[in-house]
This record gives C-alpha cells, structure tokens and sequence, in this order.
C-alpha cells in the first residue's frame, strides 16, 4: 500500500524558493505567490505613511507601536508574510537576532491581490485569531474598500467597512482618522456603482 502520509515542509524548503516569490508555510504546505503588482505595491507603502507617521514617529499621534513592512512572523509550526504588522512598543524588548518574529502582531493588515485573497480571507485569518492578533485590517485595492476586524474570544468581528471616498475611523488606529483615497494614489475614487475591472489589469 502506497505511503499517503503528507510531507511537512521545512524552513529549508522556504529558504530554497527563488527570490521572486514570497514564500509561506501554512498548515504544514510551502505555499508561494507572486511578488506584489505595482498597484499593490504603492497601496502598502502609503498605507504605512499614514499609521506610521502618527502611531511609530509620533507626528500628529502617540506614538507606541513599531511597524514592520512583509515581516516573516514564525506562529507556532505557521510561518507567514503579511503586508503590514504592527506592535505595541512595550512588547517588543527590541530586535531579535534571528531575521524572523516570534512574538505575534497587535495589528495586521493584508492588502488583497488575486494570488492571496482566497489564502487571506481563510485560513491566515484563522491563523492570526489562533495566535491572538487583536485587529486585523483587509484592505482591496481594485474595491477601493477597507475592512476592519477585531478579536472577540476566538472569532473575528467586523467592526466597519470603508470605500474610497471615506475618512477612514478604524480601530486601533482610529484615533487619527484619513481619506481612504490616500491609498491609491494613480487610481480616481471609484463612484459606488462604478465597475472596478478595469483596476484589475496587472493585479497579481
């Protein structure tokens, strides 16, 4: 009888993968996607401007977190790359000396592509409520939506929705509110009956 018992695959495996991709271990699989589209690319970095500036740097905020750009989070067996994460200043005692974190997020934010949305809707999500992760930010460039979640026990609750021409509010950062539009910046606010399509041109 043929051995049907799943290889796991190993840290040696991810390291193996060509530079071109972004590579994972979830749920014991070396899953793997394209880097980011250009779109994607230019929605991260601004983004980050605008809770870094105000909740890292503390300019117009308070300061008390430390964000970090496609950090590779170790949860457990679970190794993953979200887009955005960040942590509360007081439970991070500085950088650790492997090049990975093992302590996990307050707050992450996957900006969706149609390589990852059906992998970041699931079984991530699942993943970060598994390891605590308190807030959770899905942010769909091609929509120009955002949404927010936050932990209650072991599910997530969405605790508001955003489009373009929105002033975005959302927890933790809802303390220094801004235009969702600031997100993409090459892309006109889509009108609320207005077919995204076109923005997906590119997308990966």
């Amino acid at each position: 009888m043929p051995d049907t018992t799943e290889v796991r695959a190993t840290y040696a495996d991810l390291e193996a993968v060509p530079e071109s991709l972004v590579a994972e271990i979830i749920r014991g699989r070396l899953m793997t996607h394209p880097r980011p589209s250009r779109r994607h690319s230019t929605t991260v970095f601004a983004l980050g401007l605008e809770v870094a500036n105000p909740f890292q740097r503390g300019i117009g905020g308070p300061g008390g977190w430390i964000f970090a750009d496609e950090p590779e989070l170790h949860l457990g067996d679970e190794v993953l790359v979200p887009d955005l994460a960040a942590w509360r200043v007081e439970r991070l005692s500085g950088h650790p000396e492997t090049n990975y974190f093992s302590v996990p997020p307050d707050w992450i934010c996957e900006v969706l592509s149609a390589s990852t949305e059906t992998r970041d809707r699931t079984v991530k999500r699942q993943i970060y409520g598994e390891f605590g992760v308190s807030f959770l930010w899905l942010v769909d460039p091609r929509q120009q939506l955002l949404e927010a979640f936050q932990l209650d026990g072991k599910n997530w609750r969405l605790t508001g929705t955003w489009r373009s021409d929105d002033e975005v509010s959302a927890l933790p950062f809802d303390s220094v509110p801004f235009p969702l539009a600031r997100l993409w910046p090459l892309d006109k606010p889509l009108g609320f009956n207005e077919d995204p399509q076109p923005l997906y041109a590119g997308d990966r």
